[in-house]
């Protein structure tokens, strides 16, 4: 059986927003001087110099462009040169210690409007041999991954809500903290057969969010009926009645693919590991590297149709 093929209608406009990607105005603004010494409250000891913004750009140059710290502050100060700005540059140190405690918004796009949630998590490596020594050689003692979770918006396909964890922690015990950064209402939650657990469909059923979770291969119906087990149980009796693919059909499963698409596009752009070694600065981190995607989708994204 032959796949699908689809040709995107809009290249023009689409091949602009990609090479707009890497401009650097994009990602510096010219009003930048007005926000760049830090105006908020003083404290005990040393005072802040900088403020959340500067130190954000940094990390957001440094990302987009694949700079170390070190790296970032060359880059940052000789680009203030050449612009004839007099403004000081955060030394290397001052960006990882003030990236611990740097609170990020993913800043997607608004939307007032009822949202359908896509859920899934991805590990990203901390340190440790590549694929090829490890497919070649095996896996060493000091190959240490940490896992990404994502929840992206259905329709915009924006990131919605981001975590990290090491990766012994189970994909459904990030669901409240995912749904707790979201602050518009959502309509559905899509998750793989990971999700499928009492915890999870209890958390969605209280907070009044349809879940569409595929049951596992060997489920049974529930002996009792409590709220969060009729889906899964209507679910049950549907596949059983039909098959899992139509399933997957009528309940609109189909579009998580797009949290994969999501994953592909992060390990892509930003990378498939992390360059900071503290759990609060790889939060930090990944945070910045979700609100850069987003940034991209927002330039523009390819309209595409099927062809017959």
């Amino acid at each position: 059986m032959s796949k699908d093929k689809y040709k995107v209608t809009n290249w023009s406009s689409y091949n602009k927003g990609l090479k707009q990607r890497g401009s650097i105005t994009l990602w510096i603004s010219s009003n930048l001087s007005e926000q760049w010494k830090w105006a908020g409250a003083s404290k005990r000891g040393g005072q802040y110099a900088f403020s959340d913004v500067a130190i954000e750009l940094c990390l957001t140059i440094g990302k987009v462009y694949g700079l170390a710290l070190r790296q970032t502050e060359g880059f940052i100060g000789s680009f203030f040169d050449r612009c004839g700005w007099s403004l000081a540059v955060p030394c290397y140190t001052t960006l990882c210690r003030r990236g611990q405690r740097l609170g990020v918004n993913l800043k997607s796009k608004p939307r007032n409007i009822i949202t359908n949630i896509v859920v899934d998590s991805t590990g990203l490596k901390v340190y440790g041999e590549g694929e090829w020594k490890v497919r070649k050689h095996g896996a060493g003692k000091r190959r240490t991954w940490m896992k990404l979770h994502i929840a992206l918006d259905e329709d915009s396909q924006q990131i919605e809500a981001v975590s990290l964890t090491s990766n012994g922690i189970h994909d459904s015990t990030e669901v409240p903290k995912l749904l707790n950064q979201i602050k518009q209402p959502i309509g559905s939650f899509k998750g793989d057969g990971a999700y499928d657990k009492d915890n999870v469909r209890k958390e969605l059923t209280k907070r009044g969010i349809a879940h569409v979770i595929p049951p596992q291969h060997n489920a049974v119906m529930s002996k009792t009926r409590l709220a969060h087990r009729r889906t899964r149980d209507e679910d049950i009796k549907m596949i059983a009645h039909t098959d899992r693919t139509r399933w997957k059909v009528q309940s609109g499963y189909h579009q998580r693919s797009k949290a994969e698409t999501v994953m592909f596009r992060y390990k892509t752009i930003i990378g498939n590991s992390l360059s900071a070694r503290k759990i609060e600065n790889q939060e930090t981190e990944i945070k910045i590297g979700c609100k850069i995607l987003n940034t991209m989708l927002q330039l523009n994204k390819p309209i595409s149709i099927k062809i017959t």
